[in-house]
């Protein structure tokens, strides 16, 4: 577990925009079982969560297209949350930060760690928006 001072601003940069904070177990099954879209980010406390993943999920809303829900989950820390939602990012394994796509529970676009890391959040921004296009 991180420390709490250290995760909040990681939290309210995602949650300011209006991503829901994803705690338990029921509350990634709450926003799963809408017959909507849904993006989930994993957080996470490394850098290409910082400087990647949170500033490219917040671009990737600035599109004609986007989900109907958006929430996050942060590794590390909302451990019941975060287990939740891999288990419906299977056949993906665990990596934080990633971000998943779903449409009516099912998940339909996947960016993982390895997508994320080293790439610019306008590229992250763009794969999304390409994704939202098509499932959205």
């Amino acid at each position: 577990m991180y420390p709490e001072n250290i995760v909040i601003p990681m939290k309210k940069e995602l949650t300011d925009v209006g991503f829901k904070d994803l705690v338990s177990s029921d509350d990634v099954k709450d926003i799963l079982s809408k017959n909507e879209t849904t993006l989930i980010v994993v957080n996470s406390v490394c850098g290409c969560a910082a400087a990647n993943a949170r500033p490219g999920a917040i671009e990737s809303l600035n599109n004609k297209k986007s989900p109907t829900n958006i929430g996050t989950v942060f590794a590390g820390v909302d451990k019941e949350a975060t287990d939740a939602a891999r288990g419906n990012m299977i056949p993906f394994p665990p990596s934080s930060p990633c971000i998943a796509l779903f449409k009516n529970g099912e998940l339909v676009h996947m960016l993982e760690r390895h997508h994320i890391e080293g790439r610019p959040a306008e590229l992250i921004a763009e794969n999304l928006k390409n994704a939202y296009n098509e499932y959205c």
